[in-house]
């Protein structure tokens, strides 16, 4: 069923989501200082292509006060900005029963966009 969902998923709007994610990543690459949030918008673009079957993890690998440093900087400057955009898109998912899906794993994606140092998208 998640396959099902992910293909859905796809078609409508989760191609484009992970398009724009990769595109801040390259622009934020473009920076040395943008380096290490540009890298996780590219992983935050790949995990988005498949949220479903896929549940939030704390990350172990970054747990530590560099993580926590970076999170709050990209909470600042992007992060609440796609968080909103999470919350508006699953507002609009919600309208219809059949978006309803959708719309949970748009807001299962906020805890990832405002702290992508410290969480991830695990299978």
């Amino acid at each position: 069923m998640s396959l099902f969902g992910n293909i859905l998923w796809m078609i409508f709007g989760g191609l484009l989501s992970a398009l724009g994610y990769w595109i801040a990543g390259l622009l934020l690459c473009c920076t040395i200082i943008g380096i290490p949030f540009g890298i996780q918008a590219l992983r935050m673009g790949l995990a988005i292509l498949t949220p479903f079957g896929k549940r939030i993890e704390k990350d172990p690998d970054h747990q530590g006060f560099l993580a926590l440093v970076f999170d709050v900087i990209w909470l600042v400057f992007f992060g609440w900005e796609v968080a909103l955009a999470h919350i508006a898109s699953a507002l609009v998912c919600a309208i219809t029963i059949i978006g309803i899906p959708f719309a949970v794993q748009h807001l299962k994606l906020v805890p990832v966009a405002l702290m992508p140092f410290m969480m991830h998208l695990e299978d």
